[in-house]
């Protein structure tokens, strides 16, 4: 009796590929191996509001996977050093590449051990460069970033978005809250331009809850986090939203 042949007798050696007979490959081996280019795990708004002495800047902890809420505690908001409160919207992989860098450079400066430390305009100015400068790859990063900070004793607040553009404001928000919650904060800052640090939270808290209650992909839990000019920096959270959904039954008509 002959012997049977080997199993998966001239087949693939592990790691490489294999081309059965009659077959066309779909694509080189080359190419199967790129990265996705899009955003796939993100994060929602992020909210910010310069008053009298600083800038309040707040964002959720959901990260959604594609529609599905599926990370409850992803922070977005980091302190960057005594002076830069940073945070992001968008996909959180790209913020977490981001900050790694922006961690770096803190960290060269703090060996350099000359007392000069980042200051809020430059980090925004280098984010600028770094966004703009993917984003002309064709491969941008595909985030929000939101800058604030005290710089000459005064309160800075800026954004810069995945192609690079960039603007300095009172009120910023990104995501779908630059549709619902910019103009809550701007009237409030229109009709009080220099707010106190409780008037700001105040309509920080109540533009995160209009949000909730609106944006299918928020979530109740939140970091805030304040830069002050007397104060210092904090990050505060988790914390969660006020709710009343009898609101609900008030909206007929769907």
């Amino acid at each position: 009796m002959m012997n049977p042949p080997a199993f998966w007798q001239n087949g693939p050696a592990p790691g490489n590929f294999y081309s059965f007979p009659n077959m066309q490959p779909q694509m080189k081996p080359e190419e199967s191996r790129q990265h996705s280019q899009g955003p796939v795990t993100t994060s929602t708004s992020i909210l910010a509001l310069a008053y009298d002495k600083g800038v309040i800047v707040a964002g959720d902890l959901l990260a959604s996977y594609g529609s599905l809420a599926r990370y409850t505690n992803c922070p977005r908001i980091f302190k960057v050093n005594n002076n830069i409160i940073l945070g992001a919207s968008g996909d959180y992989a790209d913020f977490q590449y981001v900050k790694e860098f922006v961690e770096q450079k803190i960290i060269t400066e703090e060996c350099l051990d000359d007392g000069l430390f980042l200051k809020p305009k430059s980090l925004y100015c280098w984010l600028t460069r770094i966004l703009y400068q993917r984003r002309s790859k064709m491969d941008p990063l595909w985030n929000n970033f939101v800058v604030a900070g005290i710089q000459d004793g005064q309160p800075f607040l800026g954004t810069v978005d995945k192609l690079g553009t960039a603007y300095t404001d009172k009120v910023i928000c990104t995501g779908y809250g630059s549709y619902i919650a910019t103009p809550l904060l701007r009237d409030a800052a229109d009709k009080k331009p220099q707010l106190t640090l409780d008037e700001a939270r105040a309509h920080i808290e109540k533009s995160l809850e209009v949000l909730y209650y609106r944006d299918a992909r928020s979530f109740p839990k939140y970091q805030l986090g304040i830069i002050d000019v007397d104060q210092g920096v904090s990050i505060e959270g988790p914390l969660e939203i006020s709710q009343n959904w009898n609101v609900a039954y008030s909206i007929k008509g769907y």
